[in-house]
């Protein structure tokens, strides 16, 4: 109950007219099986839980809280996992400045004290409330308000189907292991995770999410219950065999949580400890993003909408992995699907699913690659086609042909700014000049967080900042220079969601000759820059001048790019 030494802990009650000598005496007689003194002493009545907890908590210099009355916004409670809770035994009450406020139950256990900043990431101010009041607020504010997921149907499974081999892996279909799973994605989903990170440690079994691009570290599971959970998301997926521990699986998972649909893209991997699971949470929202939403600013927005409905050639987007080009791709379709225009898209995998689109998902077990899918749509006469992906020269090839012959074709690249497609593409075996006929425009991308708007305050750039944006006074003159905060809504993080920094690089016909004329990528960006081209420094500078965003996080995001 209360790490400390029991005659330290007596003499502390004695000391503050507590109890007396021959109580202490009297209850020592009294104990039952492993009962500690003070347990024994609040069992018989000798004492009551709230003095004793009074009186350690002054022993230790720290604030007294009775938690009878308290009720926290559900914010607050959402900050701490329902798990942490019940294994550190605490409760948060409050969040201001960054600092989060939790209460616990003994004030000498030092160990779990140091270890909640870096479990709860934030700073912590420890108060100290009887272990009864703790208890009862976990119950009333975390069990109650969850309800039972599995219960109350608020969270349901649409793609579980146990298969027969599900009972040979003890504990998967136990209740506790399924209400665990189901809270570490609901939780998920509260915080807005792009990502759910379930790793086996040598000791522990970790669960991390991803948030706004940021691996937060929110619960540490015993070891032993690795093999359940990984078997229940298993059979959450209904298509992964959980017999199969040795080689990488991967499968969706469709949930229902309230009335909103949601996706997981889920993939096992096995490691030195065991199997690793990340789940891509793919949240059907982003369906109905607009351009504003992915971060264009009005001017960008008038060229990107020209260029999206233009009747012919390739917009490419590039960008690495996790930069948003799935998305800026499907805000595009969005845009521009009309009951008049047939919409094909060839994607690996098919991530969302559009009303009105034709999806073609590759399998390339069965021999339905990228270029067989683009071979077989074009015979379905279609206006615009989506490519997930431009990989070999077959894909690049076919796509090429069918922007000549009056198709709008997207697809992406992995490069690092919109110039250097031209060489990637080059690189690949496509003929440059196809290259400067077909292509119209190549946009790269970046994803900075966005400033919280609850809590962002005006603030100043350093000279540190200045100097590493290329600023001058008259830029910083008309600025909007905001800081990031720190509140419950962004989790004390100063950052809320995140929006796209972008460069759009138009090919005009002076562009085409120097493609033609197999000139370099640093002559392309140049002529780039001349005909207007802004890069996604720069275009992340306007949005700190505006205050979306911080200017750290363009500067992180744009390290390459200084000119």
């Amino acid at each position: 109950m209360y790490n400390a030494d029991e005659k330290y802990l007596s003499e502390l009650l004695i000391e503050s007219n507590l109890l007396t000598d021959i109580q202490v005496e009297e209850a020592k007689g009294q104990r039952k099986g492993t009962e500690s003194l003070v347990e024994t002493l609040i069992r018989t009545g000798q004492a009551k839980e709230s003095d004793v907890s009074s009186c350690f908590a002054a022993s230790q210099a720290r604030e007294h809280y009775e938690l009878t009355n308290i009720s926290p916004d559900k914010e607050i409670v959402d900050m701490v996992s329902l798990e942490n809770a019940r294994r550190y035994g605490m409760v948060p009450l409050g969040f201001s400045e960054g600092r989060i406020q939790v209460a616990i139950g003994d004030p000498f256990d030092i160990n779990t004290i140091d270890s909640l900043n870096h479990v709860l990431g934030y700073d912590v101010d420890v108060v100290i409330s009887p272990f009864e009041h703790i208890n009862d607020a976990i119950g009333r504010w975390y069990d109650e308000a969850i309800g039972g997921l599995e219960a109350d149907n608020e969270l349901q499974v649409l793609s579980e189907n146990a298969p027969g081999e599900a009972a040979s892996d003890a504990g998967a279909n136990d209740a506790p292991v399924i209400k665990l799973v189901g809270q570490i994605l609901k939780e998920a989903f509260n915080a807005g995770a792009s990502d759910i990170h379930i790793e086996p440690l040598e000791n522990s079994v970790r669960v991390r999410y991803r948030i706004d691009g940021v691996l937060h570290e929110v619960a540490n599971h015993p070891r032993n219950l690795l093999s359940a959970i990984i078997a229940r998301i298993k059979i959450m997926s209904g298509a992964m065999s959980i017999a199969e521990k040795r080689l990488p699986q991967d499968a969706r998972i469709q949930l229902r949580l309230g009335d909103k649909d949601l996706d997981l893209r889920v993939s096992t991997v096995p490691t030195n400890h065991g199997e690793s699971v990340v789940m891509r949470v793919l949240d059907k929202s982003a369906l109905s993003l607009g351009l504003p939403q992915l971060g264009f600013l009005s001017d960008d927005q008038a060229t990107f909408e020209q260029l999206i409905t233009l009747p012919d050639g390739i917009l490419l987007v590039t960008g690495p992995t996790g930069s948003g080009k799935t998305t800026t791709l499907y805000a595009c379709l969005n845009y521009i699907n009309k009951p008049d225009r047939k919409i094909i898209t060839v994607e690996d995998p098919v991530e969302y699913q559009m009303s009105g689109i034709n999806q073609v998902m590759v399998k390339e077990d069965v021999g339905m690659t990228f270029a067989a899918a683009l071979r077989s749509i074009l015979r379905q006469a279609p206006n615009i086609i989506m490519i997930g992906e431009i990989r070999d020269l077959e894909t690049a090839s076919i796509a090429i042909n069918a922007s000549l012959t009056g198709h709008l074709v997207f697809s992406t690249l992995h490069t690092n700014d919109a110039p250097s497609a031209v060489a990637r593409m080059a690189d690949i075996g496509v003929k440059r000049f196809l290259i400067a006929s077909a292509v119209r425009a190549i946009i790269a991308q970046r994803l900075v967080r966005k400033l919280c708007d609850e809590c962002k305050t005006p603030g100043e750039l350093s000279e540190r900042q200045i100097k590493a944006l290329g600023l001058d006074s008259s830029q910083l003159a008309d600025s909007t220079i905001m800081s990031p905060g720190g509140c419950v809504k962004c989790r004390g993080t100063g950052h809320k969601g995140r929006a796209g920094i972008f460069e759009i690089f138009q090919i005009d016909d002076e562009v085409r000759h120097m493609v033609n004329e197999n000139l370099s990528t640093p002559q392309l960006r140049r002529q780039a820059r001349e005909i207007g081209m802004r890069t996604m420094r720069e275009d992340g500078i306007r949005k700190v001048l505006n205050g979306m965003t911080s200017a750290n996080e363009v500067i992180n995001v744009t390290m390459s790019d200084a000119s």
